[in-house]
């Protein structure tokens, strides 16, 4: 199979201090990629960072929010906008390592899989921090698997690559966190085939910037119901 293009998607909100440095790491992967930011009306200077990372060419697109409407309102406006094979979101706080990125490409580029999850819990290098945020991503994975008879160890990361002709036709509606979930629920209910594979992963603490509270966490168990069980009508299962 020909080189694939992969799509990067980096929400930012508030991340003026780290967004510069992973659009960097992005440009050394050797890789063939297209990076569009989504600026969620950010109240610090990252937009303005993002601006001019555009005009240097290290961006392909900038897209700025006038409000903030969330995470999954941000995420879809860049996977509306992208235009690759391939669509992966790279949070812009250096959490998760984008030299990880070639290798989970792999499987779609075979042909073997439609969609790449990068598992935190499989093993992968991890920088140790809460106990209980970990007992918390295990207890949604584990719902959300109940909903979706996947067998997934790591719903909730951030790094899921999905070929681009099918996550665009997934009826996506979250705005916040509930992203996660919604488009594991989709993409059970489309078929595809779901490959797992570890990943490096180095979580912030809150005085870092992390934003995940335990809020979200009931939010998650309120949304991995709501998109289970509603399932929009349609010609989006058909790959």
């Amino acid at each position: 199979m020909s080189e694939l293009t992969l799509s990067v998607i980096v929400p930012a909100y508030n991340e003026e201090g780290t967004v510069e440095q992973i659009v960097q790491r992005l440009r050394e992967l050797p890789l063939r990629l297209e990076v569009i930011a989504v600026n969620d009306a950010s109240a610090d200077g990252t937009g303005a960072v993002l601006d001019r990372l555009a005009a240097s060419g290290a961006l392909q697109r900038v897209i700025h929010h006038p409000v903030n409407r969330g995470k999954g309102a941000a995420l879809r406006s860049g996977i509306a906008a992208a235009t690759g094979d391939v669509v992966v979101v790279q949070d812009a706080d250096l959490e998760y390592d984008p030299g990880d990125l070639p290798r989970l490409l792999a499987p779609i580029r075979d042909g073997k899989a439609d969609a790449v999850y990068g598992s935190r819990f499989q093993g992968g290098p991890h920088r140790v921090l809460f106990f209980w945020h970990s007992v918390g991503n295990r207890l949604l994975t584990l719902v959300s698997n109940m909903f979706t008879n996947l067998n997934l160890t790591d719903m909730e990361t951030c790094y899921k690559l999905v070929r681009r002709d099918l996550l665009q036709r997934l009826p996506l509606t979250s705005d916040r966190f509930g992203f996660e979930v919604e488009i594991t629920a989709r993409l059970s209910q489309s078929g595809a085939r779901i490959w797992e594979l570890p990943i490096t992963y180095s979580g912030r603490t809150y005085a870092e910037g992390k934003k995940i509270t335990w809020r979200d966490g009931l939010a998650a168990l309120w949304h991995i119901v709501r998109y289970n069980v509603v399932r929009p009508g349609g010609d989006w299962r058909h790959r």
